[in-house]
């Protein structure tokens, strides 16, 4: 994969596809970093996976791939979920939230989508409510 600078851009790299569909790249509304986050959700349960980050060309990837691409903030540098742990996120759906500053990717999640070995990032600190009530 490409080396790429701190800050991701949506300028391709001379070693990738084409860019991201025009259309798509002008709705996308992203952080100053060039960053929207997106939220990994299991298909058909609705689970809510993980959350990872991504720049134009990783939802370029992400879409013309069929597997699920993010921007590492710590390594600077595109990761493919699954490539190294095996636990692969098959794209279903990619959808925009309504300020296009989000997006969901529906995903057939094999494995633990958590770098910590759970199912969900989501399910090992949860939060009580006023009442005292796990939500």
């Amino acid at each position: 994969m490409s080396s790429r600078a701190a800050t991701p851009d949506t300028t391709p790299t001379p070693d990738t596809t084409p860019a991201l569909d025009p259309a798509i790249a002008a709705r996308l509304k992203r952080g100053a970093d060039g960053l929207v986050p997106a939220i990994a959700q299991q298909y058909d349960t609705g689970e809510v996976l993980m959350l990872g980050w991504m720049d134009d060309e990783a939802l370029h990837r992400t879409l013309t791939t069929g597997r699920c691409t993010y921007w590492s903030r710590s390594r600077q540098e595109y990761w493919v979920k699954g490539d190294t742990s095996g636990h692969v996120q098959h794209v279903k759906s990619v959808a925009l939230d309504c300020d296009a500053d989000t997006v969901l990717v529906r995903v057939d999640q094999v494995g633990a989508a958590c770098h910590t070995g759970d199912r969900t990032c989501f399910d090992a600190d949860v939060l009580t409510t006023g009442d005292g009530r796990d939500q």
